[in-house]
């Protein structure tokens, strides 16, 4: 388990590991590592942004490592406080379980669930006597905790900060100790409560956990972190053809980094179909769609990933669409409506010959007539036909 094959899967596409000596040690003793990820359930639907840590979940049970999914059911009810400019709302036990369930079904569309263990920090959590809360307090300092970077803009910016969320870093931490974790993995947005794990593993006498901590992922639009609130996501439980219409939207740039974080390819076939790509050996359409492919598999199987693929091409490549058809690409929002994107990418004159336009039901919009020239247009790649001769490859992001 320690040699260096597996050290390259542990840190594929890792931010940063604490500490690798540390965990060569561990691994040098040839022993399954307990490896814990925590999920607060405070939504009902995954997508592909928590897909990264559950994708680096089952890197480690690929090398035959004991994996522990834990959903947050306590620590949801608190809200966690990392990245928040505001204290974030109190959900409630019906709510954090019901999500919890949701959890349960889908992560098991990429971890094996013969291999995986799921818990609960309510196991011990609830059994925490108001005594017991007043020592794990006593572990840490208010200076210390006000170092952290959220809590010290709040401070700055005079917004305030409850004194319940003080007590979110140190449950996660103390869900380390109740688990014995040999390892925790996060998001780099995470690395203060990760680093909590390892200060009361020390003090409860355990040996401390290494960290790995995963970039956030970037949503369709290539900027923002992938977010429902922004609509820049796709979702694990979307239709296939959904899916793979929006990751086939993502920019070629962004695409590399999808196949690092999502892919099971190697690294070694990544680079080199990159390679390839940049040497104009390979069409980067191709090399998306093989990405997109995959991951629409991933989630719903192989047949329907094929047939979402020549559905989608199946746009491009038939009822005449030029295969030089220029491209433009708008945000989702204002500037993808019809009235905004056709006369901004020059396929109309000016808005008002769009409009005039649509109104004679000139405008097709993947091969469907669109007569509402106010219409939202979603996150995903279009094939938009104005009159008889006028293309636009839209890409919505």
């Amino acid at each position: 388990m320690h040699r260096k094959p597996s050290l390259d899967l542990i840190q594929r596409g890792a931010a940063e590991l604490i500490d690798l000596e540390e965990l060569k040690k561990k691994l040098r003793r040839g022993k399954p590592l307990r490896v814990k990820a925590g999920f607060d359930p405070t939504a009902p639907d995954l997508h592909l942004g928590h897909t990264v840590l559950i994708q680096k979940l089952r890197h480690f049970q690929q090398l035959g490592h004991q994996v522990i999914f834990l959903i947050g059911d306590f620590t949801g009810m608190i809200g966690d406080p990392s990245g928040k400019s505001e204290t974030r709302p109190v959900l409630t036990r019906e709510q954090v379980m019901a999500n919890a369930e949701t959890y349960k079904r889908q992560i098991f569309k990429i971890l094996d669930e013969d291999k995986t263990e799921i818990r609960f920090n309510s196991e011990w959590m609830d059994r925490f006597s108001a005594a017991d809360f007043v020592t794990l307090c006593s572990r840490y300092t208010v200076a210390r905790m006000l170092e952290r970077d959220d809590f010290e803009k709040r401070m700055h910016n005079n917004k305030p900060i409850s004194i319940h969320e003080f007590l979110y870093p140190l449950v996660q931490g103390y869900d380390s100790v109740a688990l014995q974790a040999d390892v925790e993995l996060g998001g780099t947005d995470q690395k203060f409560n990760l680093l909590m794990g390892r200060t009361l593993q020390s003090q409860y006498g355990q040996e401390p956990q290494c960290i790995l901590t995963m970039p956030i992922l970037e949503g369709l639009d290539g900027v923002n972190k992938m977010s429902k609130s922004l609509g820049n996501y796709v979702g694990i439980e979307e239709p296939p053809a959904d899916m793979f219409g929006k990751l086939m939207s993502v920019s070629d740039e962004l695409m590399w980094r999808y196949y690092e974080l999502l892919s099971d390819k190697s690294m070694a076939d990544v680079t080199a179909l990159r390679a390839q790509v940049e040497a104009g050996g390979a069409h980067p359409k191709t090399a998306k769609e093989e990405l997109a492919a995959e991951i629409t598999a991933r989630f719903h199987g192989w047949a329907a990933a094929k047939e979402a693929r020549e559905g989608f091409n199946a746009v491009f490549a038939k009822g005449g669409v030029p295969d030089d058809m220029p491209e433009h690409v708008a945000a989702q929002g204002e500037t993808s409506r019809p009235l905004a994107f056709l006369a901004d990418s020059g396929l109309a004159k000016s808005r008002g010959e769009a409009k005039r336009l649509i109104a004679q039901g000139a405008l097709t919009v993947d091969g469907e007539k669109c007569d509402d020239p106010e219409r939202t247009l979603g996150p995903g790649e279009y094939v938009v036909k104005l009159g008889k001769k006028r293309f636009l490859r839209l890409v919505v992001r």
